[in-house]
């Protein structure tokens, strides 16, 4: 089959390569012990949608440890075209959203509903992934087929088939970044009235923008420094706030008439650019500083954007080991309440597609998804790369209309 594999920094292929199995096989970053060991509670996936995501992209620009070689992409949505042995409830045919987090159903954190960190998918540490880097070597899905273990567990059916392909473009962001973006907005505590800042109009930012609309913020801002993206903030009903004229909490008293919003989304992570002047350098904590300093005193911000414990591109010593010159203090003061970390997406899916499926919300459109072929892929790397205000959906067997 033919998959989308990270070549170093800067370049990803399309090669044809073995196809998935219902057992762990041999690849970069997978664990020695693992190999060979058989999957029977997994299924293999046709894959009819895929995207391309800004965690991916993190890795292709070299600011991540990630082996060459790999094969990326963990938003997933496909047909079950095969059954492992021990699979009961998931039947094939069977069109599904895959989660990114691969959880196992049965240790103690998923049985807590925090399937981004389960126990058992991961040897080198909680929280499994596919096609990503140290998250268990897992192959990614960006490709034509895959293998997506304990699917009972894992995998969000569609209740019509039909009716879930007239929707695909809405569904396939309920793998990642729509469940993401909710949970910045959720955690951040954002609810009817409330005024919203969302750091970042990349894919999830707008996500999260969405979501605030969809929780009934009175007012959503959305900060970035590229033309087409705060472009598209504005198409999607939000306001959008050019960073690199000056500080975000100045411009928010000019928007609201206070300078402060009642929370704050973090959609950015460590690949962060400076304010006004400094737009153009990279400054890895200052998001995190500057909604510190807009949000209200006792406020909630969500912290859905990715940060790491190993950046080799970083400009300086102490940011290629994930620490950061955050100005915790503040935060203290403030008595500010942080929620970070990768997104437990079965916490939310569910009830994301039912609203999509009942026509009481959209993200495609906010989102700007755009459909390209899986040969396509390394372009559509390259476009995301530039600032391209799209959300590139991968059609590996040209299912989507």
């Amino acid at each position: 089959m033919k998959a989308v594999i990270y070549q170093g920094p800067g370049k990803v292929t399309v090669e044809n390569v073995e196809d998935p199995k219902l057992e762990i096989q041999d690849g970069p970053g997978v664990e020695p012990s693992q190999v060979g060991r058989k999957t029977e509670h997994g299924v293999i996936l046709k894959v009819v949608s895929t995207n391309i995501c800004g965690s991916d992209q993190h890795m292709v620009r070299g600011r991540t440890t990630a082996p060459e070689g790999l094969q990326l992409g963990h938003e997933i949505t496909g047909e079950v075209v095969e059954l492992g042995r021990d699979v009961e409830f998931i039947k094939e045919g069977d069109l599904c959203s895959v989660p990114f987090n691969i959880a196992c159903g049965r240790c103690r954190n998923c049985k807590e509903q925090a399937t981004g960190i389960c126990l058992n998918v991961n040897p080198a540490r909680a929280g499994g992934a596919y096609g990503y880097v140290d998250m268990g070597g897992w192959r990614g899905g960006q490709a034509e087929y895959v293998m997506v273990p304990y699917a009972d567990w894992n995998l969000l059916p569609f209740p019509d088939r039909d009716q879930a392909l007239e929707k695909i473009l809405d569904l396939t962001m309920l793998s990642d970044i729509f469940p993401t973006g909710y949970h910045g907005a959720y955690t951040a505590g954002v609810g009817p009235g409330m005024t919203a800042y969302v750091a970042g109009a990349g894919p999830v930012g707008l996500a999260a923008a969405r979501s605030c609309q969809f929780l009934g913020a009175a007012a959503t801002i959305v900060g970035d420094l590229q033309p087409e993206r705060l472009e598209q903030v504005e198409k999607m009903g939000a306001i959008p706030l050019d960073i690199s004229k000056g500080d975000p909490v100045d411009q928010i008293e000019g928007i609201l008439g206070v300078p402060e919003v009642d929370c704050a989304v973090d959609a950015v992570g460590f690949e962060a650019h400076g304010h006004g002047d400094e737009s153009g350098s990279e400054a890895p904590a200052t998001v995190l500083n500057s909604i510190m300093g807009m949000t209200r005193a006792g406020g909630k911000l969500g912290i859905p954007g990715l940060y790491v414990t190993e950046d080799p591109g970083a400009e300086d010593e102490a940011a290629q080991r994930g620490a950061l010159s955050m100005d915790f203090g503040l935060g203290w003061a403030k008595s500010h309440i942080f929620y970070t970390g990768q997104t437990p997406v079965m916490y939310y899916n569910r009830g994301l597609m039912m609203a999509i499926l009942h026509d009481r919300v959209t993200v495609a459109d906010a989102v700007n998804a755009t459909v390209i072929t899986l040969d396509d892929a390394p372009r559509g790397y390259e476009d995301f790369d530039k600032g391209a205000a799209e959300k590139f959906v991968l059609d590996p067997h040209g299912m989507i209309k």
